[in-house]
């Protein structure tokens, strides 16, 4: 049985057989959506592994420049080398950048506002800077008062290998920029987002982005893995207070700088 239809459903009929009118398809936009607790570990494991292999490649290239055998004390000694740990480290951000970029583009949220790269006020900066100067000063109270090391070992042979080799002032510009931005955009930026809108909540993202970012520094002994989780806190009470992970690139970059200042000042460096 037909049924009838009024002159505009005709109309719409007829247009739609006329190839001069063809009938006009309008594609559903998928909605933006924050990448949940699983899809976050995920893709933060694909970041993490990013940039290893970013950091990997170098150290790999320089190894095979000593045309020797690949043995443990080269290792040892290529990683070591100021050079090598200062591209090694910078190569880890563009790594970092690409997937992370993906993944957020995948989600159908812009780069910036996924992971809040937002200016933060003055007032939550000179905040942030006297928060994290009273706990870094707590720190070296502590490891004064116990007989530990105020600075890490490798810091300094690194530091004096890259002074050596006449690029101290690369290693300045991985260690106080490209690494705080690279660590930040993972552990305060793409992990803490997904995560503290799942059911961890901000809390359990802050714990957890802490303790990911301390796995980060393995190469550190215990009493320094503690001072790194303590900053990593902080950091993530910050980006949770202040909506912005400008505010922890920043603080981290200082605290970099400050620790490379301070190393070189008790190894003699200058």
């Amino acid at each position: 049985m037909a049924v009838a239809c009024e002159n505009p459903c005709e109309s719409t009929l007829m247009d739609s057989l006329n190839p001069e009118h063809p009938t006009l398809i309008v594609k559903a936009r998928r909605e933006p959506r924050i990448w949940g607790f699983w899809g976050t570990a995920l893709w933060g494991f694909a970041i993490f592994m990013a940039m290893f292999a970013g950091q990997a490649l170098v150290m790999g290239y320089f190894l095979l420049r000593l045309g020797a055998e690949l043995d443990r004390a080269a290792f040892i000694h290529v990683v070591g080398g100021g050079l090598a740990t200062a591209l090694s480290v910078t190569m880890g951000l563009p790594a970092v950048l690409a997937v992370t970029w993906l993944a957020t583009r995948l989600a159908g949220i812009s780069f910036s506002d996924y992971l809040a790269l937002r200016l933060p006020s003055w007032r939550r900066l000179f905040a942030g800077i006297l928060a994290l100067f009273v706990l870094v000063m707590g720190w070296d109270a502590v490891s004064r008062a116990t007989g530990h090391e105020v600075t890490a070992g490798f810091m300094g042979e690194v530091l004096q290998s890259g002074q050596a080799d006449g690029v101290l002032w690369l290693m300045v510009l991985a260690f106080a920029v490209a690494a705080p931005i690279s660590e930040e955009i993972f552990a305060r930026g793409f992990l803490y987002r997904g995560w503290s809108e799942s059911f961890v909540g901000p809390a359990g993202a802050i714990l957890l982005s802490a303790a990911i970012w301390t796995a980060l520094h393995l190469q550190y002994d215990w009493f320094f893995l503690g001072e790194v989780f303590s900053i990593g806190l902080l950091f993530g009470y910050l980006r949770y207070r202040s909506q912005s992970l400008w505010l922890t690139i920043i603080l981290h970059g200082l605290n970099n700088l400050a620790a490379v200042i301070q190393t070189l000042l008790l190894t003699g460096s200058s």
